[in-house]
Formats: structure tokens, C-alpha cells, sequence
């Protein structure tokens, strides 16, 4: 992995517009994760007309950060009123909600923040230093070695589907 190019990447991202634009897309993906039925799927198709005369690098700062926002804004209405925002807040449900009731709101949203940092923060720098190899050798993959992935995958889904693998497979 070339220095040079990660810190050309930190230099882009950290100029004053682009971290505005990060901030505002964070700020409108919460918003938007918040509401429950629109995700963060939605909520980036939603507002990528948005963007549409803005430079390429502070479109995609913006619409990550509205990603990563509404990601965690469906953590707002799973603790706070028991109705996750989007499908990756159920479990919050569980405990969240059972810590409002208690008066601890507060400090639920709190821990989710903050292993919503830690945790998209571990796997973008293990995606930044798996990345590289992984790509390398998918590169060499011929038609035997997708053949191969494809009956691992299928496999593996038949597995899952419980009883018989047999009736997985059909």
C-alpha cells in the first residue's frame, strides 16, 4: 500500500468543503434514519439530485456521510420508541428500549454512537488493508475458481436453509 496515495485521500477529504459537506450529509442522514421505512438505501437515491452540481469528491463525502448517518439514525427510533429506523437497528431494540424506559435514553443513544464510531472506524481500515490483496487475487480467479465460489455459495445457502441439504439444494 502506497503512503503517498492514503495521505493524497486524507489531504482531499479534510479540506474545509469537504468536510462541510460531510457534516451536512451526516446531519441529513440522521434525519433521514430516524424515519422509520426510509433507510439509508433510500434515503442516498432520495437525495442524490442534491448533488448533481457539486464536484465529484464532495458528492460521494456527502452522500456517505448520509449513509453512515442514516445508518445510525435508526438507532433514534429503536431506543427511544421501540420502532427500529431501518433493518441494522433491531437488535437495538432489545436493550435500547428497555434502557428509555428505565430514564437512560441518554445514555443509549451515547453507547451507540460510539460503537457506531468504533465500528464502522475497525472496518474501514480493515477493508483499507484487505483491499489491495484480496483484489490481486481475485484478478487471477479463472472459470474453474468461479465455478468452484459459486458451488461453496450455494452449498453454504443450502446448509443454512436447516433440515436436509438435500432439499436445501432443490
Amino acid at each position: 500500500m502506497e503512503l503517498s496515495n492514503l495521505l493524497l485521500g486524507f489531504s482531499v477529504a479534510l479540506a474545509p468543503t469537504n468536510l462541510l459537506f460531510a457534516f451536512l450529509g451526516v446531519l441529513l442522514g440522521t434525519v433521514i434514519g430516524a424515519l422509520p421505512g426510509i433507510g439509508p438505501s433510500a434515503g442516498v437515491a432520495v437525495l442524490l439530485p442534491v448533488t448533481f452540481g457539486m464536484s465529484p469528491v464532495s458528492a460521494m463525502i456527502m452522500l456517505a456521510g448520509i449513509y453512515y448517518g442514516a445508518m445510525y439514525g435508526g438507532t433514534i427510533t429503536s431506543v427511544l420508541i421501540n420502532t427500529p429506523g431501518e433493518s441494522a437497528s433491531v437488535m437495538t431494540t432489545l436493550d435500547g428500549f428497555q434502557m428509555a424506559l428505565k430514564g437512560r435514553a441518554g445514555a443509549a443513544l451515547g453507547m451507540a454512537a460510539i460503537g457506531s464510531f468504533i465500528a464502522g472506524t475497525v472496518s474501514v481500515v480493515l477493508l483499507m488493508v484487505a483491499a489491495p490483496p484480496l483484489a490481486d487475487l481475485a484478478v487471477t480467479f479463472g472459470p474453474p475458481e468461479y465455478f468452484a465460489l459459486m458451488v461453496l455459495g450455494l452449498t453454504t445457502l443450502a446448509s443454512l436453509t436447516g433440515g436436509s441439504m438435500l432439499k436445501g439444494l432443490l
